[in-house]
């Protein structure tokens, strides 16, 4: 038997069957350019091991959250002999992990007894909408898995603490909005700075690619070293000035924490959402004035504690 019909062939309903495709997609990606024409045998089609490939790489592109667009450049470029393997790498490095931390799972059981004992179904899917819990299927026994073991015991604690959950699950939302404008700068940055020589082609080369995993590789810890130093560094310094306020014979014994509406200009709200997206223009909007405040109580402290010090040296 000859090398080349050694090789596997498949009818399309078997390409379908082997690379989980339906036929109406196989039949698009070839329509798109993103499969080869498969080869013809008298009456037939035949389609071999390359198409399979083929198929579980624009899968594996898909579930990264590629485009179809996107991934015929980057097939098209392989195609054209400009290589795949160090894109592939560079998609594989910055669609891992970010953390050290380990999912695990959870039954309804454990999880009803963490937070009170009494089942709260709006609580469960608001978890799962946020992400914070993924339902596992064909489980005899209600069962979730849970991306972040840690950020599940923080909500336990908040709410061993008294804190409602709704409460926690809004303050969720308003902090991840606020981390991702955090993300979003730091990927600007060093795509500036760092990236930008390695993505100048459009798709970059197999080099250049693999060098850009590399340092995504050298990187990724920083942006979270980073963020907890400002963190630690903002909370000492913000909780100290609070401490302060609630000591203040003359602070406020209620807090107003309504929720007032505020206009703006409609540019301004049009070049924030162009910045974080619809979904973070209120946690922008609010983490920018609250900046502001801070930086402005700041400049007043120093500011007294500088007269202060010159009245001192006066006397």
């Amino acid at each position: 038997m000859s090398e080349q019909s050694a090789q596997p062939e498949y009818r399309i309903e078997d390409l379908a069957h082997h690379s989980g495709a339906t036929v109406r997609t196989i039949r698009a990606y070839q329509d798109r350019g993103l499969l080869p024409r498969p080869e013809r045998r008298g009456r037939s089609n035949v389609y071999g091991d390359a198409h399979l490939a083929r198929l579980r790489q624009i899968a594996d592109l898909l579930d990264r959250g590629y485009t179809l667009a996107s991934i015929k450049e980057l097939l098209e470029a392989w195609d054209t002999g400009r290589g795949l393997g160090g894109v592939l790498g560079l998609v594989a490095e910055v669609h891992g992990p970010w953390t050290d931390e380990e999912a695990d799972r959870i039954s309804r059981a454990e999880l009803d007894a963490r937070f009170g004992g009494t089942p709260d179904e709006a609580a469960i899917l608001e978890a799962v909408e946020l992400g914070v819990l993924e339902l596992l299927p064909d489980r005899e026994t209600e069962e979730y898995l849970v991306p972040s073991p840690q950020e599940l015991a923080v909500a336990a604690e908040l709410y061993g603490a008294g804190v409602p959950l709704a409460a926690i699950t809004g303050h969720l939302r308003e902090l991840r909005g606020q981390v991702e404008h955090i993300a979003s700068r730091f990927l600007e940055f060093t795509t500036e700075y760092v990236f930008a020589r390695y993505l100048e082609h459009r798709p970059p080369t197999d080099a250049d690619a693999s060098e850009a995993a590399t340092m995504v590789r050298r990187l990724r810890p920083l942006a979270q070293q980073t963020v907890d130093a400002e963190l630690a560094r903002a909370m000492r310094l913000l909780a100290t000035r609070h401490l302060q306020l609630h000591l203040s014979p003359h602070a406020p014994l209620v807090k107003d924490d309504e929720p007032r509406p505020v206009s703006l200009p409609a540019g301004t709200v049009r070049a924030v959402q162009g910045l974080v997206g619809p979904e973070g223009v209120a946690a922008f909007i609010a983490a920018a004035a609250e900046r502001e405040v801070h930086k402005r109580t700041l400049d007043t402290l120093a500011s007294s504690h500088h007269i202060d010090s010159e009245i001192t040296q006066s006397i």
